[in-house]
Formats: C-alpha cells, structure tokens, sequence
C-alpha cells in the first residue's frame, strides 16, 4: 500500500491540495442483480434495486452493458478526511456553474469525479482555476 500523509478536514486546505488528475480511460456506470460482477467494477454501491457498478467502459461492453454516457475519471489526490466538510461542495458547485455534471465517488484516501467525456478537460481546467484560487486564499 502506498503511504498517504494525514487526512485534511479544512476545506480551503483540500481544495488548495486537491490536485486534479484526469485518468485516460472512459467509465460508464451500470446497474445488475448479479453481484459477482462486483469484483469487476472500478467502484460498487449496494442498492435496494440492485448492484450499480462504476466500470471502465471496454469491460463494460463486454460484459454486454450499454455505454450511452461514457465519463472520464478525475482523482482529487489530496488526501481528504472522512468527515472533512466543503470538497465535494465546492467541486461539484464549481462544474455545476459551468454546466458540466458530475458525479463523485468518496473513497478512503480520495474523491473520483465522474464527468461526461466532452467535459472532461473543461471539468480538469475547471478543479486547477479552483485550486489556483483557493491557494492563493
């Protein structure tokens, strides 16, 4: 396992550091009864209607689910406390002005925003002017 330093729970601090990285594969998110399927998927939630799983998009297809929404991954890597207040707020609310959706998977160590593939380096300037300015606080 990687080492991470301390978990920031100050949200001006997890916005200076959240440094944005867009990864280069495309996700879709897929919904199944079949909980095997899980092991399969970049990230799973457990819902009453059934399995929705976040997977990459040619495992995807391949295991025969539609891809009409493809995303790009964007990795907040600061490493943001569990019951730290105002990162997802302030990432989402900053898309969302520009009209770009998004859609956040909480980790243990990071935040994954989801956003529709033609918005992703928008989405990626966007987090930076963010960061820029939240730095600069």
């Amino acid at each position: 396992m990687k080492p991470v330093g301390p978990a920031i729970r100050d949200a001006q601090a997890m916005i200076a550091a959240m440094d944005a990285v867009l990864s280069p594969e495309c996700y879709v998110f897929a919904s199944t009864d079949d909980e095997t399927l899980a092991a399969e998927a970049f990230a799973t939630v457990h819902e009453e209607e059934g399995v929705s799983l976040v997977l990459e998009a040619g495992r995807a297809a391949a295991l025969g689910f539609a891809l009409d929404l493809p995303m790009r991954r964007i990795t907040l890597r600061v490493h943001s406390a569990l019951d730290g207040v105002g990162l997802t707020a302030a990432v989402s609310h900053a898309l969302a002005a520009d009209g770009i959706p998004c859609n956040i998977v909480a980790a243990f160590h990071h935040d994954h925003v989801f956003v529709p593939v033609d918005c992703a380096e928008r989405a990626l300037a966007i987090l930076g002017a963010c960061q820029s300015t939240a730095k600069g606080a």
